[in-house]
């Protein structure tokens, strides 16, 4: 492999390594789970950035048995000569100073995905240990660092390797004293990612080993993100038969798009800065966006599809069932708050815009039936949004709290501050009547459902708004829903599903997720969704009641109780079949209650798993059910 310039003189360094071990949120996000996983993609984002350079074809991903993870590449390996600014080797340099990296004088990365160059350096102020070797001038060189960063072993030559033989293997152990809620390394995490940073560097091969496990995958996608658009699509029904790929470059921004139709009624658009999510978007997004519609329109216009009185087709009604995939690689990207969440170079808007606009009206022109199925669908959308807006208008407040249908009615609280207050959505009357009366009147609201609702994701708005439960959750929330969508006016900060715990009530807890998930998708993202967690048993010693979730925590708890200890375990009832006094003690009282928060925290994964356990198709979703039936624990049936 060519070695390209790389040398000390590329590596900038720009401020210490103090701070990460006392604030790690600020450099990992958190020291959860999530932060534990952001140290993996920290070092493979550095070889990640060596492949988007043109110098590395394999990235092998480790987890060791002693729960250390190791990264290897065949890139160019770091420079190993003396800095000229710290003095030390340039691998001690970017492993114990903050900011010093190949990303900022513009000679060692054009384009680049890394955390501002400050990946190497955090790892080891997280870690308890960390080991690098580097292969370069046909020499092997490693370094060793211990307890945050402090270098144990400076570099040295330890070996010999053939002259084309280059790349940098990094292996860290987490530090538990920072990592304190697990330093274990999840195998489906880091399958997810692996995967799709594959797609989205396409002909560059991912391999994942879990030596804990014996477990191997390896993830190598010529066809980059058709493939992926392929894997989303594979619970899903395509209307079209081509998946249209748009790539271009354009003032050093590249672009790659990879769309297709499907018989759904929701869009799942998935966009991309240098491997970067940015589910906020940006605009490299917006571009795309506008000129897909602005490209429909004026196609179907040119060819009779749509009349001249007619109006024009808007963003929702061309997105109805549309997978697209943005990837766009841009030189210096601005994003939007710390998170990188959203790319706010407005260059990009029209370079992005320009570059799909051309591909995307070449393959309608070139695929006259496939583009006919598009604007057949995109119409059909329009009509429904026509009739879905009068719906809308149905479901607003015209004055008073109390919403009254042929099925019951939303039993409001008193306060008005939106921060203290709840809503509980309950199935039955009978449950719903423990509730009232187990609630707290002031800061507690509880909503029945009856039974089983719309499974939204087999049905069009227009439908969804026509359904009586939905339009009262829709009212009782208050945000609306759509285009209408308004965070500020939620009238509940914790909106609280509540369930038996067997297999009616999960499937109505799905159904009503699925809903949230589609329709009211930052009400989760913004933490406001609650699964309750009824308890499964009641442990009785004498006068106390303890009342446990599961097997594992009965168990637990009784063998903290001593050996000749007497006890009657007692299987819990459900919802509608607890007394008030017992649902507040267990369910609802906000002293002794468990509520479990739901979150998205991948949305391409969420948006797969809904589309198959709730879509049309029946054989993934048996073949899910039963290869997750293992883990399923305390199933009443």
């Amino acid at each position: 492999m060519m070695e390209g310039h790389y040398d000390a003189s590329d590596i900038q360094v720009l401020e210490g390594l103090e701070a990460v071990r006392k604030r790690p949120g600020m450099y990992i996000g958190s020291t959860s789970e999530v932060g534990l996983h952001h140290l993996v993609w920290e070092i493979v984002d550095n070889a990640i950035d060596e492949s988007l350079a043109g110098y590395c074809d394999d990235i092998e991903i480790i987890v060791n048995k002693d729960g250390s993870v190791t990264v290897k590449d065949d890139g160019r390996g770091i420079p190993v000569e003396k800095h000229a600014k710290t003095g030390i080797s340039t691998v001690e340099t970017v492993y114990t100073v903050l900011h010093a990296g190949g990303k900022f004088g513009g000679g060692g990365y054009k384009v680049s995905g890394g955390l501002h160059g400050v990946g190497a350096s955090v790892v080891n102020a997280l870690s308890k240990w960390v080991e690098v070797t580097v292969y370069k001038n046909s020499k092997i060189y490693n370094a060793k660092f211990r307890d945050g960063g402090h270098i144990e072993q400076s570099l040295t030559v330890i070996g010999e390797c053939s002259e084309d033989r280059t790349g940098t293997t990094v292996t860290f152990m987490p530090d538990p004293l920072i990592f304190k809620e697990t330093t274990k390394f999840n195998y489906e995490t880091l399958f997810t990612r692996a995967r799709e940073l594959a797609f989205l560097n396409k002909g560059l091969r991912i391999i994942l080993v879990d030596e804990r496990d014996d477990k191997k995958d390896i993830f190598l996608y010529e066809g980059g993100i058709k493939e992926y658009i392929e894997l989303l699509h594979k619970n899903k029904t395509p209307i079209q038969d081509t998946i249209v790929y748009v790539n271009g470059n354009e003032k050093d921004v590249e672009l790659e798009v990879a769309l297709q139709y499907n018989d759904g009624y929701n869009s799942a658009i998935y966009s991309f800065v240098n491997n970067i999510k940015t589910p906020e978007g940006g605009t490299h997004e917006d571009g795309v966006k506008t000129s897909l519609t602005r490209v429909i329109n004026s196609y179907a216009k040119a060819n009779k599809l749509l009349k001249d009185n007619e109006e024009p087709l808007t963003g929702d009604d061309v997105r109805e069932g549309i997978t697209m995939i943005i990837s766009a690689k841009v030189e210096e990207p601005q994003f939007e708050g710390q998170t990188k969440t959203k790319l706010g170079n407005s260059e990009v808007r029209k370079i992005s815009a320009s570059i799909f606009s051309q591909g995307f009206e070449r393959f309608l022109l070139e695929n006259p039936n496939q583009a006919k199925i598009i604007i057949e669908k995109s119409m059909t959308a329009a009509r429904a949004r026509v009739a879905a807006k009068r719906a809308r208008e149905m479901t607003r407040r015209k004055g008073g709290l109390e919403i009254t249908n042929y099925w019951g009615k939303l039993t409001d609280c008193s306060s008005k501050d939106a921060t203290i207050s709840e809503m509980f959505i309950v199935e039955g009357d009978s449950a719903a009547g423990s509730a009232k009366m187990g609630r707290d009147p002031i800061t507690q609201a509880i909503l029945p459902i009856r039974g089983k609702i719309l499974n939204v994701e087999k049905a069009r708005l227009d439908k969804i708004l026509a359904n009586e439960e939905i339009k009262t959750m829709i009212t009782a929330i208050g945000t609306g829903i759509g285009e209408e969508f308004n965070l500020n006016n939620l009238r509940y900060h914790k909106i609280v599903i509540m369930t038996d715990a067997d297999v009616d009530g999960s499937h109505i807890r799905t159904l009503l997720l699925t809903l949230f998930y589609r329709y009211f998708r930052p009400l989760i993202e913004n933490g406001h969704i609650y699964a309750a967690q009824p308890p499964l048993f009641s442990i009785k010693q004498g006068k106390k009641i303890k009342y446990v979730l599961d097997e594992k925590e009965m168990a637990d708890y009784l063998a903290t109780l001593p050996e000749n200890a007497k006890y009657e375990i007692g299987r819990m009832k459900g919802l509608g079949e607890m007394d008030p006094e017992e649902l507040r003690e267990t369910t609802m009282g906000i002293d002794k209650r468990i509520l479990r928060q739901i979150t998205v925290d991948d949305a391409i994964v969420a948006d797969e798993t809904f589309q198959l356990l709730m879509g049309e198709e029946v054989e993934p979703r048996r073949r899910f059910i039963e290869e997750n039936a293992l883990y399923v624990e305390n199933l009443d049936v």
